[in-house]
């Protein structure tokens, strides 16, 4: 009998950006760009452009249930990543099918809060969140903002700042969940984006990319960031290479982002 050579899968759990910037459609075009399958599980559809969010339809908790069931076990879904869930029966959904497959290596990108601060999902969906799905994570993704909601300890860290800030979140939350956790530097200021992960053991590392001065598109960073650290784990890479190679993966898209209408860009897609 001849074998069959069967290749790793990603998935994407996340909204549809119908500007195809962000969401599930710059998940997919990372996955491509590292030559993997990718998979799709729509948790929102929206209405959006890179100016804005005019329209929001959740996805039904019932369907998102279906879609899981019919790709999980089916397909060689190495990794995934999880993108905005919006609502408590969502989150539930999803941390209810992904427990049953703790082969799966899981990147969570708790897209709760924005850079401004304003939250973007209510308080009860939070609470899911941190209670349900980010102990099931391989690693979590928050921003700033993201990282002081998440973390216990976010009211002693008031004075710090900078790379002092990004280790203490990151600490923290590694130990109240027991996961894996990057905390992101994109949106801060000075010369250099700096991140910082600190690994399944407890390890701090920093990241250090040179910004980009005046790029054409940065939207959907945090997406493409978080599939591209899903595709490098598919791969076999240790923690600090994935985010090193993510990093580098999402360098060269803003690097390569170009005009796609009047004042409006997309990411350039690297090969």
């Amino acid at each position: 009998m001849n074998s069959v050579t069967i290749h790793p899968c990603c998935l994407t759990i996340a909204g549809s950006d119908s500007g195809g910037n962000a969401g599930v459609q710059a998940d997919l075009r990372a996955f491509h760009s590292y030559g993997l399958h990718g998979c799709t599980v729509f948790a929102a559809l929206t209405a959006q452009n890179p100016f804005g969010v005019y329209a929001v339809y959740d996805v039904p908790s019932s369907f998102i249930a279906a879609q899981l069931d019919a790709v999980l076990g089916v397909y060689a879904i190495a990794s995934l990543k999880t993108g905005m869930l919006s609502n408590p029966r969502a989150i539930e959904a999803v941390a209810g099918r992904l427990s049953s497959h703790p082969e799966i290596k899981k990147v969570v990108d708790p897209v709760m809060v924005a850079t401004s601060g304003a939250k973007l999902i209510g308080d009860d969906a939070i609470s899911v969140l941190r209670e349900k799905l980010l102990p099931l994570a391989t690693l979590v993704t928050p921003n700033i903002p993201e990282a002081l909601v998440l973390s216990p300890c976010a009211k002693e860290f008031e004075r710090l700042s900078g790379e002092e800030l990004s280790n203490a979140l990151a600490k923290s939350i590694h130990e109240e969940y027991g996961v894996a956790v990057l905390v992101k530097g994109g949106h801060g200021t000075g010369e250099n984006s700096v991140d910082v992960l600190c690994d399944g053991n407890g390890a701090l590392h920093s990241f250090s990319m040179p910004r980009i001065e005046n790029p054409v598109s940065t939207h959907g960073t945090g997406c493409s960031l978080a599939a591209a650290l899903a595709a490098e784990l598919a791969l076999g890479r240790t923690l600090p290479e994935a985010v090193a190679g993510a990093k580098e993966y999402v360098h060269r898209a803003i690097a390569d982002s170009y005009h796609v209408g009047e004042n409006c860009g997309v990411l350039g897609f690297v090969k």
